[in-house]
């Protein structure tokens, strides 16, 4: 795997930070009563991509039917869309650029939205199947409703590249057809767990989780990792509004940070609420809570949100970032970067000549090489070989990145 030189130094860098005192400006906690936190943590303003990326454009020479279609399935409306319409435009970003080159090959795109809702989830991925012309998926974004729809795709060996969806049982289904573009919950968990116990110095922590695969999956990973750190935890379901019950359960156990396992419309008042009731610790979520709308919705509260996730920071790169400003009219957010990656990789196997279904998935199984944020080869699974895990916070009332942690 290609290395981003400056993510992994700034990662040991932090992993550095474990041993000692905390820094001038750290935050103590209030509800937790312990130690104080080392919160002042450095934010990353650049990162380098590899040289040998694979970029959307091709070499413009591309030939392929009118009929050529690539799909993007998964929430484009719902509690939690913001998430799905980061990846959309990733993917639309990549089809543009390949189209704009490539004048003998113009991929169309279409869009399914399932609202992230497992239970509606089949209907979209259904009438895709049955388009002849749409010849690979990117997406879809969530797990409960990539569980949901694995079987759809199999039946009729259409391959689909999640940039988003970690829980690690999806590739225990025995699908040829899934392939995931980023870590799962197996990595992220115990890197969360490590980055909140070490780097941070969290010596109680408390876990929330949600009912959804998603939530239940990281959960559990997050849990081994942090060990004796661990001194309670509660779960919520998907929907709830009030989270008292949960809240003086945390104030009572005194924790100095809480780890959300789930998604920003819980977890964005679920951290307003604790903070109003006085906790003063630190609140880490993962990516499914690393979107500005967790900003928005939490208010000042996200003031002490961390994020973890395995994505890399897009805005960094600037020929992306304001590639996708010019089209958005937004920055990158959260999965923008893997969702443009993943576009490409099924560009490029079009552009090579694999342009039926079985040719397609075949060149995905046989894949490797590097996109714009980690290199892109998958094992029988479809898991991607070493993957890594990234940092970041609330700073300024925005999110921003600070490293590789794991």
């Amino acid at each position: 795997m290609t290395t981003i030189a400056t993510v992994a130094t700034l990662g040991l860098l932090l992993g550095g930070c474990a041993n000692q005192a905390a820094a001038p400006g750290s935050t103590s906690t209030g509800a937790g009563g312990g130690s104080g936190l080392n919160l002042d943590i450095p934010v990353l303003t650049s990162i380098e991509t590899p040289k040998d990326a694979v970029l959307p454009a091709g070499d413009g020479k591309a030939v392929c039917p009118a009929s050529t279609t690539l799909a993007y399935i998964g929430a484009e409306t719902g509690a939690n869309a913001q998430l799905g319409i980061n990846i959309f435009n990733g993917v639309q970003l990549a089809i543009n650029e390949h189209n704009k080159s490539n004048p003998g090959c113009q991929v169309a795109f279409k869009k399914f939205d399932t609202e992230g809702d497992p239970t509606k989830a089949t209907g979209p991925v259904t009438q895709a199947t049955k388009e002849d012309g749409i010849i690979g998926v990117i997406g879809l974004p969530f797990s409960g409703e990539s569980k949901a729809t694995g079987n759809i795709f199999e039946q009729v060996k259409l391959v689909h590249i999640t940039p988003a969806a970690t829980n690690p049982g999806l590739t225990t289904n025995g699908w040829t057809t899934f392939f995931r573009g980023l870590g799962n919950d197996a990595v992220q968990g115990p890197a969360a767990a490590t980055f909140m116990t070490k780097t941070m110095g969290a010596k109680k922590v408390y876990l929330v989780q949600d009912d959804s695969d998603y939530g239940i999956g990281l959960g559990a990973t997050t849990t081994k990792g942090l060990g004796d750190a661990l001194i309670g935890s509660d779960k919520v379901t998907t929907g709830q509004k009030d989270f008292s019950a949960t809240i003086s359960k945390i104030i009572n156990s005194k924790a100095d940070a809480v780890f959300y396992s789930g998604y920003y419309a819980e977890g964005a008042p679920f951290d307003q609420q604790l903070v109003a009731k006085g906790f003063k610790g630190a609140f880490v979520g993962p990516d499914g809570l690393k979107d500005d709308q967790f900003i928005k919705q939490a208010g000042d509260a996200s003031a002490n949100a961390f994020f973890t996730c395995p994505c890399i920071p897009g805005e960094l790169i600037p020929t992306f970032a304001s590639a996708y400003t010019a089209l958005t009219n937004a920055a990158p957010g959260t999965y923008s970067i893997e969702g443009y990656d993943a576009a490409t990789v099924l560009l490029s196997g079009i552009d090579k000549g694999n342009q039926d279904r079985a040719k397609l998935l075949d060149w995905v199984k046989n894949y490797d090489a590097s996109g714009l944020s980690k290199h892109y080869k998958w094992d029988d699974k479809g898991e991607l070989q070493a993957p890594a895990v990234y940092g970041y916070r609330v700073k300024d009332s925005k999110i921003v990145p600070i490293g590789a942690i794991g």
